[in-house]
């Protein structure tokens, strides 16, 4: 199958991007990466009758490190996430993350923009974002406004971005020692969607956790922040039972599904063993 048709244009700038979202309102669609924009196109899942191609925005590409935070522009490819030296020192969750994004093709072409913007609750980047508690910066016509990325997923594929809003970038806190970060996924196959995925963050002094923060990603219509988990384990030297207690504290935070592979249940088991595996990293210089 092949896509239905539609009009083309590439802007030069923001102000023209706006002009054209203006214009074009509910009929446009913003392409990036088109990883899984052209996916869509090709089965007639989406019929725009404009794509906008943003790749001509220099601007909302690349990475940049001030004194306190590390800002990702929305065009920047996972591929340049993946061997950037400065992703590896101040978001060291974010670069354990990116080789379980998709395959390396995709990489390639893929955007950091794209995947938050999409908002598939199997992705990782999401997860990544709500367990680094990154902003997001949009802008529009009107200027710029940041939404805390845990408020920035609304539903299965929605998210807080509004009319002829483009989404800029993400801000972190630059991060490190003394944090300690673990990324963890079960798939099909390397590569595939995840079943489920945990993002995970926390301080470890004298073997005490603290400042926990656990996102999921494949256990509801948009990543979860599993926060009676970490409050099971803030606070608290690290143990076998207060794991165990963490892993069961998964059903008060998770609204797992079934679907044609995999049922809520068997999704539940996986985010118990996978939190054990995250925890078993971020500990293991300590006795558990």
């Amino acid at each position: 199958m092949k896509a239905a048709a539609f009009s083309y244009v590439k802007p030069r700038s923001l102000a023209e991007t706006f002009d054209l979202l203006e214009r074009h309102g509910e009929g446009a669609r913003l392409l990036a990466g088109g990883q899984s924009l052209i996916a869509a196109l090709n089965m007639r899942l989406d019929t725009p009758r404009m794509l906008i191609d943003l790749n001509g925005l220099r601007e909302l590409s690349g990475i940049r490190v001030d004194r306190d935070t590390i800002a990702i522009g929305a065009l920047t490819r996972h591929r340049v996430l993946e061997l950037s030296d400065d992703v590896s020192r101040h978001l060291p969750l974010i670069h354990a993350a990116m080789p379980f994004v998709a395959h390396a093709a995709i990489r390639n072409r893929g955007t950091f923009g794209g995947s938050i913007a999409f908002a598939d609750p199997a992705a990782e980047l999401p997860a990544c974002c709500i367990a680094l508690d990154a902003r997001f910066v949009i802008r529009s016509r009107a200027g710029d406004r940041r939404v805390a990325a845990r408020e920035f997923f609304r539903g299965l594929y929605e998210t807080d971005l509004r009319s002829g809003e483009v989404l800029a970038g993400g801000e972190f806190a630059r991060s490190g020692d003394p944090y300690r970060y673990s990324f963890q996924e079960l798939a099909r196959r390397h590569g595939d969607y995840a079943i489920v995925g945990v993002a995970t963050r926390a301080r470890i002094a004298a073997g005490v956790l603290s400042d926990v923060r656990i996102a999921f990603c494949g256990m509801g219509p948009t990543p979860m922040l599993a926060t009676a988990a970490a409050a099971a384990l803030d606070g608290r030297a690290c143990s076998r039972d207060v794991i165990a207690h963490a892993q069961a504290s998964l059903a008060r935070d998770l609204a797992p599904f079934d679907d044609l592979y995999q049922t809520a249940a068997t999704r539940m088991h996986l985010a118990r063993v996978l939190l054990g595996r995250a925890l078993a990293q971020l500990t293991a210089d300590h006795e558990c």
